[in-house]
């Protein structure tokens, strides 16, 4: 299996620039002191201006800030996207949040949040509108595709990753959309009603970890939470993130996602942004009216002083006093924006994750990767394979094809390699036959053409985005998760045509598929949002270059019914009544058989899993008149060999079934490491699960805690394949 090297060589073009930053980043202790010998010398009007928005299209960035002088302090650029820099030429445009996921690879995640810190610093961007932390709990999820799926550990580590990667450029990261932001539908009315141990063991989980790791900002959401807007409510800021996660960066809410002035600078937000109450409107709620607040004794002047020292010690933390470079963006007017190429050769890193997050779910007979040497002709059919006709390097607006996505979370693409010439660049110049038909609605032709060829590969997509574009009538939300532009009816026609069959499947979340069954159909790819590089990576993992890695970040159900969520699109209040059963829990828990199960996804060669070892040592405490576990350390040992023909990684993923009294799901994540390994040879791995692992949420008394009792640790290569389980119990003794 070949990788890509990643390479810190600059190359510069026309006016660009290459910054290598690495930043040694301050303790919160020494960013609030450096902010406070600022912040001190500030009047009221001063502090207010460091916190409010100058409204949206008032400067060079999504939102902006002014600068201060005695005290002389500089304004903020805040700027999207959570998978590059939006509103920009010259930027890189990369796998996205939900690829990123399926990739369950630490390493990967971290080089790409550095690559993103890279070029957010080359452009002047203070601050990263991401990354998104949300859940695929209903498949229907407009944004499903910029955050990590449906398991609050997998997310987790996406979230740790990526804010420390940002960060070590010296760039702020900002965590979203905190929280309970699971719809588009209805964002700005529903209220997510939710019981405290389910918020804290699935919700908050990502955000915790990138506090952990942190994080200089988060961003609160649009809808309520028990019936109080997130960027106002008093427990989700104040009580959980500020007091007991102890976050000491700054709460900033969605775009026009404020609700009031006194009400919301009482209860923990920091900054409004863009400034005003509605976009293209008049007013702010911060501003003077933060001001009037004040001077009317309905804020104190203290709470003032901790919004803006949050605010400075932030930019302080990352060392943005420090050489940082000046803003190169014109978000509004790109042709005045100066020529900042910040690209570098990202592009190799794209490159190497789009192929590592790609999910080979099917592979009958061994049809891949393709032997050129047995094939002499092939088609391709669908749009989905090839340029559209509009282009493909769009912005906000919803694209066909690979660049799928719209919305705030999506970037500029210098260029699209689309499928049909990422395949045709592999092929190289061989004696192989190479037909198309990019038509998705002409049947009879892909029928034709795919009964003359020795292999038919056919392609097909699902798109969703953001609440603000409405799509063939979808509303950010998909109206189902049936495949987009005639893809079933293509699949069949092809498969009754071809009996070589391979379905490529770019798509937002899962999708039914009905012609699963179909004899002809060996082999399923499904890429997701592999960004600028999609068709090379596909062809690199089609051609056996890379041998495929990825894993499903979500489960894909047989019928749309068997989620445990949908979407809510009457009323105004959306019920998290599944509790803890999201994702494959709720599939586990019903003894429902899924389509393709979490985790799941295979490889060109075979590993197996042996020499499992267990050891447990606890240390207790006293608690409530009884001794309880205070901290526990569970240290496995197993040995994975290559018993196939290629080399190849494998991720193997740690599950926990709790003890029975604790009601928790029947098994549930809490480890995964991806290993490569060579044909032949062996790998052994130690790892060590410890209290955050090993603990569910204490309702009554607030506060984690280990069970006492009979666990099972499992470990497999997927939460439905799993290769050995142990019992092991844990007490405070």
């Amino acid at each position: 299996m070949r990788s890509f090297l990643f390479s810190e060589a600059c190359i510069i073009l026309i006016a660009a620039i290459c910054i290598q930053a690495n930043v040694n980043t301050l303790t919160w202790d020494e960013a609030y002191a450096k902010a406070k010998r600022v912040v001190n010398q500030m009047n009221l009007e001063q502090k207010i201006i460091t916190v409010s928005g100058i409204g949206y299209e008032n400067g060079l960035c999504a939102g902006n800030t002014n600068a201060t002088i005695d005290p002389d302090y500089p304004s903020f650029c805040l700027q999207d996207s959570p998978i590059g820099v939006r509103f920009a030429d010259d930027v890189t445009a990369g796998v996205a949040g939900i690829n990123a996921a399926a990739s369950f690879d630490r390493d990967a995640i971290r080089k790409r949040g550095e690559y993103l810190g890279k070029e957010f610093r080359g452009k002047g961007v203070h601050v990263q509108l991401g990354p998104a932390l949300n859940f695929l709990r209903s498949p229907q999820g407009g944004r499903n595709w910029e955050s990590g799926g449906e398991d609050p550990y997998l997310t987790g580590v996406l979230a740790e990753e990526t804010v420390i990667g940002v960060q070590s450029q010296g760039v702020i990261a900002m965590a979203k959309h905190y929280l309970m932001n699971e719809q588009e539908i209805h964002r700005n009315i529903t209220s997510s009603e939710v019981d405290d141990r389910t918020l804290h063991e699935i919700y908050l989980w990502p955000f915790a970890r990138a506090v952990e790791a942190g994080v200089g900002s988060v961003m609160c959401s649009y809808n309520k939470i028990n019936g109080a807007y997130a960027c106002e409510n008093d427990y989700t800021l104040n009580t959980i993130l500020k007091g007991e996660l102890g976050f000491k960066g700054f709460v900033c809410s969605d775009w026009t996602g404020t609700m009031s002035t006194v009400t919301a600078a009482n209860n923990g937000l920091d900054m409004n942004m863009p400034g005003e109450i509605k976009f293209e409107g008049t007013g702010s709620y911060f501003g003077q009216n933060l001001t009037d607040a004040v001077k009317n004794n309905q804020v104190p002047e203290s709470r003032i002083t901790d919004m803006a020292m949050r605010v400075v010690a932030s930019r302080y933390k990352m060392r943005q006093d420090q050489s940082y470079p000046e803003v190169a963006l014109n978000s509004f007017n790109l042709q005045k924006a100066p020529e900042v190429n910040v690209q570098d050769d990202h592009k190799k890193l794209v490159r190497e994750m789009g192929a590592a997050s790609n999910a080979l779910l099917k592979n009958n007979d061994e049809i891949l990767p393709l032997d050129l040497d047995r094939l002499k002709s092939i088609a391709i059919i669908g749009s989905d394979a090839g340029p559209h006709p509009g282009g493909r390097m769009c912005e906000d607006d919803a694209c066909i094809g690979g660049a799928l996505g719209w919305g705030s979370g999506t970037v500029k693409y210098p260029y699209y390699i689309d499928p049909l010439q990422g395949l045709k660049n592999a092929f190289g110049s061989r004696e192989l036959e190479i037909i198309s038909s990019l038509d998705d609605w002409d049947l009879k032709k892909a029928a034709q053409i795919s009964s003359t060829v020795d292999c038919a590969i056919v392609f097909s997509s699902a798109n969703s985005g953001e609440e603000h574009v409405v799509f063939e009538n979808n509303f950010g939300d998909r109206n189902n998760i049936s495949l987009w532009q005639n893809g079933d009816n293509l699949i069949q026609a092809v498969a009754d045509a071809n009996e070589n069959t391979i379905v490529v499947i770019h798509s937002v979340g899962p999708v039914l598929m009905p012609w699963i069954n179909h004899p002809n159909i060996k082999a399923i790819l499904w890429p997701g949002l592999a960004g600028q590089e999609s068709g090379n990576s596909l062809a690199d993992v089609m051609m056996g270059k890379v041998n495929p890695s990825g894993r499903l970040p979500y489960t894909i159900a047989e019928k749309q019914e068997d989620y445990v969520a949908g979407l809510i699109r009457e009323g105004s209040f959306i019920d998290y009544s599944e509790k803890l059963l999201l994702g494959y829990r709720w599939f586990d828990f019903a003894g429902i058989k899924p389509l393709f199960p979490f985790g799941h996804g295979l490889s060109y060669t075979k590993f197996e899993y042996s020499k499992v070892s267990l050891s447990t040592i606890t240390k207790k405490s006293y608690g409530k008149n009884e001794e309880i576990i205070s901290e526990a350390f569970v240290t496995v040992s197993l040995t994975i060999e290559n018993v196939g023909d290629y080399d190849g990684a494998e991720v193997y993923q740690v599950y926990i079934s709790f003890p029975e009294y604790c009601n928790e799901p029947p098994k549930v994540l809490r480890y995964f490491e991806k290993r490569f390994i060579r044909e032949g040879r062996h790998i052994d791995s130690t790892f060590t699960l410890r209290k955050k692992e090993l603990s569910i949420w204490d309702t009554e008394n607030k506060e984690w805690m280990i069970p006492s009792g009979k666990y099972t640790l499992h470990i497999g290569a997927s939460s439905r394949d799993i290769r050995h389980s142990s019992d092991f119990t844990l007490y405070p003794f």
